[in-house]
């Protein structure tokens, strides 16, 4: 039997096996592998296995990245597709973001059997969702709604509020899109309404700093755009020092020649919030994001994340 030339990592869900299958197709399409030389490897997580509780609760970012981390630094795989959301902003030694794909739309989706808007919901609907960035932005808007912690892949969620166990649910656009359930959004809330989580829609595939082999098979499918913003958006989150236990949003933008960012912060109850923004010079995009989150910090005094984090 044919020993596979790559062995790609990837948590078990739907969503993050579509991911790495379009890894695999891409790698494919650019290098003219067979399929059977790219073997696609399912490691489950700790975020994985914990169910019972919010992650933000069990240590937040890196849940759904330690366990495949492992994988490439003892080398049973050679590289690794994740959400860039879900990436903690210092990656272990050793490791490095060798791609990111072209983005997938960076918008949250309202999903609801009954209502076409949030606006819409009536006083005291429910409204399911795991992230306290969603929640927080929520509250802000609706401080009426009910909101409960909702565990489980895209599946898992769709069927609950299928069921009826909430009134309406948000996911991000971009999974939708690539499980193929885009006829499953309600509506696609805008940006400056929602402003999504930092890296939302973007795919990124991490390998061994020194496996020059495996990045320059990689580098041809990295999006420089996409790239560029993300890296941004990651110093912004970085230089906050935010983790899933703190409602931080942000996002940039490549149109032209010019780069512009918009962050946000927020306390977990939505009642305090602090946005800004920032235009400039794509060679300046991380300075921008970071004098950006400096912002941030200087309006929200020292006490913020140390008493809502």
């Amino acid at each position: 039997m044919q020993q596979p030339r790559l062995r790609i990592g990837t948590r078990g869900s739907a969503l993050a096996l579509a991911q790495a299958r379009e890894v695999q197709r891409l790698l494919i399409a650019a290098h003219g592998f067979e399929e059977s030389e790219l073997e696609i490897v399912t490691i489950r997580t700790t975020g994985d296995r914990i169910q019972d509780r919010p992650l933000s609760e069990a240590g937040g970012k890196g849940l759904f990245t330690k366990e495949i981390e492992e994988g490439l630094l003892d080398r049973s795989i050679d590289l690794a597709v994740h959400s860039m959301k879900d990436m903690p902003t210092v990656l272990p030694e050793g490791l490095t973001i060798a791609a990111m794909l072209p983005r997938e739309d960076v918008r949250d989706a309202f999903i609801s059997a009954k209502w076409p808007l949030i606006d819409a919901l009536p006083q005291g609907a429910v409204v399911g969702s795991s992230s306290l960035r969603r929640q927080a932005q929520l509250r802000r808007m609706r401080p009426d709604l009910q909101l409960v912690n909702y565990r489980g892949n895209v599946e898992t969620r769709l069927r609950k509020l299928t069921e009826g166990a909430v009134d309406a649910t948000l996911l991000a656009v971009a999974g939708l899109k690539r499980l193929g359930l885009a006829d499953r959004i309600t509506a696609a809330i805008p940006d400056d309404v929602m402003l999504p989580a930092v890296a939302q829609g973007a795919i990124g595939v991490e390998c061994r700093f020194d496996d020059d082999d495996t990045s320059s098979l990689l580098a041809s499918l990295s999006d420089a755009a996409t790239s560029l913003c993300v890296t941004a958006e990651r110093a912004f989150l970085a230089r906050l020092e935010g983790s899933c236990r703190t409602p931080i949003a942000g996002l940039g933008r490549l149109d032209g020649g010019t780069f512009s960012f918009r962050g946000e912060i927020l306390t977990p109850d939505g009642r305090e919030h602090h946005a800004t923004s920032r235009k400039g010079a794509p060679a300046a995009a991380v300075q921008l994001a970071t004098e950006a989150a400096e912002e941030l910090l200087a309006q929200a005094g020292p006490g913020f994340f140390g008493a809502h984090g």
